[in-house]
């Protein structure tokens, strides 16, 4: 099975820490304005999914979300997220703990497409 999203071994520690601190978890790769363009971790009840957000996969036991309009110019690509040191800017969870959630990402090859194409088909 092809993964729109997955996360490091790093980043899969640190929400680990910060479920057991926070209870359950979820993101949302932001599009940019004050965010930049990063992976927000927030409660799970503390940020509103819209009708126009994607679900994307899970990381970690949480889900990930993605706005519609930003998944269709990124849909070719997985998203890889990672831990790095420094502090972001946003409301994300894991500012205080002096590091930042970072998306990486990489072009699927065509079997990767061609599996996800007819996964959303059915």
């Amino acid at each position: 099975m092809v993964e729109r999203v997955l996360a490091t071994d790093e980043a899969l520690a640190l929400i680990e820490r910060l479920s057991a601190k926070h209870g359950k978890l979820m993101f949302h790769q932001s599009g940019g304005c004050c965010d930049g363009s990063a992976p927000m971790c927030y409660p799970q009840n503390e940020f509103r999914v819209g009708g126009n957000d994607v679900l994307l996969g899970e990381i970690g036991g949480c889900p990930v979300y993605m706005d519609a309009d930003q998944f269709d110019y990124w849909k070719h690509t997985q998203l890889i997220i990672d831990l790095v040191p420094g502090r972001g800017s946003g409301f994300s969870l894991e500012a205080p703990e002096g590091v930042r959630f970072l998306t990486r990402s990489r072009v699927f090859t065509d079997e990767e497409a061609d599996a996800l194409a007819s996964a959303s088909v059915t």
